[in-house]
């Protein structure tokens, strides 16, 4: 019988991946996102990649409603889920404090903290009713560093951290993994939605080698194919070119 896999965030970039990956591996994929004509388009290729079968339902992990509307049609179409990916996540502007706007605090806060918080708490119940779960969120390396002009990002990112710190000795006993990807950086779509600027966006790889979305839905899939009594706290997985959250080397 074939494994399920849920991912947020699923229409483009790192969510993606990890949607190709899994189905090329024979998972039933359950893809949410915002973007249903993105995310449309992403379920249309699976299916040629292997996957058991591919569902796609709309999200907005900052609205209650969605995500219960989400995960109850996921349930009731798959009796037993495997693996969460808490993929949902965004950076929006790049201001000191000083200057810093509340929308893109309010946008961070909401999708990368209180989003991945809803989804895992509507999807707790039933990986503890079936007795087996795994959840993966997806971090950053500004969990672990902080840098000027990031420090909302970083907060967020720090909390969820914190989140899945706090979720393992929760579960503990209970046969649930409880995993991070914490990455550096990652040739998305990342850098346009905060920067807004496709220009200044492109100039934040130049020079050097970013890490690419298959880089880190590999990493995703290492985690979650371990035997059941392995669990992958955290992987941190930097670009070569890149020392730390600000000490990148570019070519001239």
């Amino acid at each position: 019988m074939a494994k399920t896999v849920v991912i947020t965030g699923a229409s483009s970039g790192i969510g993606e991946a990890c949607a190709e990956l899994f189905a090329k591996n024979g998972y039933n994929v359950v893809l949410g996102a915002r973007r249903t004509e993105r995310l449309e388009k992403v379920a249309k290729t699976l299916g040629n990649l292997g996957a058991a079968s591919v569902t796609s339902f709309h999200l907005d992990v900052c609205d209650q409603a969605s995500v219960d509307y989400f995960i109850a049609q996921t349930v009731k179409k798959f009796p037993e889920i495997n693996i969460l990916i808490n993929n949902a996540g965004l950076a929006s502007g790049l201001d000191p404090v000083v200057t810093g706007k509340d929308s893109d605090w309010q946008a961070m806060l909401d999708t990368n903290v209180y989003g991945l918080l809803r989804v895992t708490r509507a999807l707790l119940p039933h990986f503890i009713k079936t007795g087996q779960g795994h959840i993966i969120n997806m971090g950053s390396i500004a969990a672990f560093q902080t840098y000027a002009n990031g420090a909302v990002y970083a907060a967020t990112k720090h909390a969820v951290k914190a989140i899945t710190g706090a979720l393992k000795l929760e579960l503990n006993g209970q046969p649930i993994r409880v995993s991070s990807i914490d990455p550096g950086m990652v040739e998305t779509e990342f850098s346009l939605v905060r920067l807004k600027d496709e220009k200044r966006a492109d100039a934040v790889y130049t020079g050097m080698t970013p890490l690419t979305a298959h880089d880190i839905a590999e990493c995703v899939y290492f985690a979650a194919s371990r035997p059941a009594h392995v669990n992958i706290d955290h992987i941190i997985v930097m670009p070569t070119d890149q020392a730390t959250v600000y000490k990148v080397h570019r070519a001239p």
